[in-house]
């Protein structure tokens, strides 16, 4: 598999970059990621540079998508590893960021975890999504669900996509 993007969760402390950094430089993957641009200071920001870091504008949401899926596109192999929660906090839904990135550059997802209740962070299946949302979070769901606890299980998302975000793909569909 030449590329895809990862996505771990569940996404809810500062430690979950830095076991991932770990991860990724113990086992030698050429993964790229997002950081908020805060974090891009000198010298931090070499480093992640380095790492393979890119600063995110969050002000400009739209353009994460659009360069992640240039990225993609330029290149034979590439790997990209986000949060699909975007965030350390509780949300209701996940951002639909890493779906729109994934079906717009035509890769599969991976589905890479942090397990702090079992001290353990890992790739799990890979996942081709169809473009039905609802359809696609099934497996997300049931392999999160077994596999996942965040360091602060009071900020773990739930695993589900934007409501208007269903309801487009529903009316896509039946037309």
């Amino acid at each position: 598999m030449p590329r895809a993007l990862i996505i771990a969760a569940h996404h809810t402390s500062n430690w979950d970059g830095v076991w991932g950094l770990i991860a990724k430089v113990a086992f030698g993957l050429d993964v790229r990621f997002f950081g908020k641009a805060s974090l891009f200071w000198f010298p931090l920001g070499n480093l992640l540079c380095g790492l393979g870091g890119i600063p995110l504008d969050r002000a400009r949401p739209g353009a994460a998508v659009e360069n992640a899926v240039a990225a993609f596109r330029s290149r034979e192999r590439f790997y990209f590893g986000m949060a699909p929660e975007g965030t350390r906090s509780r949300r209701d839904h996940w951002k639909s960021g890493f779906y729109r990135i994934a079906l717009a550059a035509e890769v599969p997802l991976v589905l890479a975890f942090f397990d702090y209740e079992n001290r353990r962070l890992g790739l799990g299946p890979t996942v081709e999504l169809s473009g039905d949302p609802g359809k696609d979070l099934i497996p997300i769901k049931e392999f999160y669900a077994g596999n996942a606890r965040g360091r602060h299980r009071d900020r773990e998302s739930t695993i589900a996509l934007p409501p208007d975000m269903l309801t487009d793909a529903a009316a896509n569909s039946s037309s």
